[in-house]
């Protein structure tokens, strides 16, 4: 009996060393979690000093992750096992995002800078009030051109200029679908959101005959192609282009005078975040003018912070094709989430266009 009976006493003392070990240690990853904020962000999209000062600002570490597409980003999120505190999707992916439940309305009581941003980018159609997102960095998608290898006698100012027989092979066009469908729907006068199959069939047909100019369709490798002098012209986005500019002065950007498209990234919380508190801290850190001017310099695009500009050179703020004038902003638009049905059309007649330039 005596030996049934400590038998007993241990394993009751060994589950109560176990449930107090176990207490302990979700203690531990609790406050662990506490200290830590947790970004998920494109690559190479944020001034690594940034992270560095926010760090020793705020007392908290930065665990750092990167991704290379909204929809993995999205599938990331929607998977769930690792929990972000912060979140740097694009327009439309917020749409996507709040329809699925994975963002946390933001409390405005706890952002502090809010008022920083220009007043024209905020409420807009993806997210109204800006309940789930506060702006990042913006841009545009325009044309770079090379004014020493451009053919004599050829402009590039608008879209339709693209389609110049004299550009033959010395176009690269940015490997989207949005994007490359959106240009020829651009010239057309039609919506680069167009839902409309006959529009689309007509966008079809028009870049079948921008076939003999491409020179290649092409992503981030596009900048070493214009920075090395390889090509006449790219269809890029501002950043990428500002960053061929700075590796080679004969380098010029423009936003098509047809209008183009006019793009958001922005910072969200997701839901399951384990640290909101340490979530506001960066958005308000980023938020800080002369933090969003440090930032625009390193990555190249524009920041929607109004009065970060004041630290920015003139020649940069002064640009209109980095930082569109109201009366540009008219023509510019911000993709809407399609539906599955209207992003296989695009896609679809996109893959099309690619198998004609092999």
């Amino acid at each position: 009996m005596k030996r049934l009976y400590w038998l007993l006493i241990a394993i009751i003392l060994l589950m109560t060393g176990i449930v107090v070990a176990n207490d302990t240690l979700s203690s531990r990853h609790s406050n662990q979690a506490q200290k830590t904020v947790t970004i998920y962000n494109w690559g190479d999209y944020i001034d690594p000093d940034l992270i560095k000062e926010f760090e020793k600002e705020t007392g908290y570490s930065v665990r750092y992750e990167t991704f290379d597409s909204n929809e993995a980003m999205f599938t990331k999120i929607k998977q769930g096992g690792t929990y972000f505190d912060v979140v740097i999707p694009s327009d439309y992916m917020i749409q996507k995002l709040v329809k699925s439940h994975l963002l946390e309305p933001l409390d405005h009581r706890k952002i502090k800078g809010l008022n920083h941003i220009d007043p024209m980018l905020l409420n807009l159609p993806f997210d109204p009030h800006n309940r789930y997102s506060v702006p990042y960095l913006f841009g545009t998608l325009g044309i770079v051109y090379n004014d020493q290898l451009l053919p004599e006698g050829v402009r590039v100012q608008r879209w339709a200029d693209l389609w110049n027989p004299k550009l033959k092979n010395n176009i690269m066009l940015f490997d989207g679908a949005r994007e490359v469908m959106g240009i020829a729907l651009t010239r057309l006068g039609y919506s680069i959101n167009s839902e409309d199959q006959q529009q689309l069939n007509e966008a079809s047909a028009l870049l079948k005959g921008l076939t003999p100019n491409v020179k290649g369709i092409v992503a981030d490798e596009m900048k070493m192609y214009m920075a090395n002098n390889e090509c006449a012209v790219g269809v890029t986005f501002s950043g990428e282009a500002a960053e061929m500019m700075a590796n080679n002065h004969h380098l010029h950007y423009i936003v098509p005078s047809e209008g183009s498209n006019l793009w958001f990234d922005n910072m969200v919380i997701p839901k399951g975040a384990k640290n909101k508190k340490g979530a506001y801290a960066f958005i308000n850190f980023m938020l800080q003018p002369k933090h969003a001017a440090q930032n625009a310099m390193y990555i190249g695009y524009a920041t929607p912070n109004r009065d970060a500009r004041q630290y920015l050179p003139r020649s940069v703020t002064d640009n209109t094709a980095f930082y569109p004038s109201p009366e540009q902003m008219q023509h510019l638009e911000v993709y809407r989430l399609l539906s599955p049905y209207w992003i296989n059309q695009y896609n679809e007649a996109f893959l099309s266009f690619k198998l004609l330039q092999k």
